[in-house]
């Protein structure tokens, strides 16, 4: 699976372990959590959403609202399917919660990981922090490196 797959998948199983959701909805909450520059398109949600159900993590059920109900037939769309984490699907979850590997505080996981702190236990919300923190401190000084040496190079006048 690919990094970003990877960091929709973990997206998606953390908003369904809130409540169950439509495909719709499922967007708009992963774009707000994650950020407008991290949008999902419905082109990458979709196949994840049958993945997760085809690896047993979730299920489809048919929308039952009233207006879901009326709404289809008439005006010729098909009928919202709502999403919701299935057992082994919630294990899946915690499991990928309770990771601290380098993947969990790199710039491409790590938005995600911090959306969803507030599940996460302290131990393991402590040492992403710590990884974070080093990634960034490791990151800064091959900036001030590059920088001395650029000024070294640079003729004062």
């Amino acid at each position: 699976m690919g990094r970003r797959s990877g960091i929709l998948e973990f997206a998606v199983l953390g908003l369904l372990r809130e409540s169950p959701m439509h495909g719709y909805e499922l967007r708009k909450r992963l774009n707000t959590s994650l950020g407008v520059f991290r949008a999902f398109s419905y082109g990458t949600l979709y196949p994840c959403l049958k993945t997760l159900v085809a690896s047993g993590w979730l299920t489809e059920e048919p929308g039952n609202t009233a207006e879901d109900a009326l709404a289809a037939p008439l005006t010729g769309r098909r009928a919202k399917i709502v999403y919701r984490l299935t057992a082994e699907g919630k294990e899946h979850f915690e499991e990928l919660l309770s990771q601290t590997g380098p993947d969990t505080y790199d710039d491409e996981h790590f938005a995600a990981r911090f959306a969803f702190f507030g599940q996460t236990s302290r131990d393991v919300r402590m040492r992403v922090l710590e990884g974070r923190r080093s990634r960034l401190e490791e990151r800064l000084e091959k900036m001030r490196a590059s920088l001395t040496r650029t000024r070294e190079r640079l003729d004062d006048y």
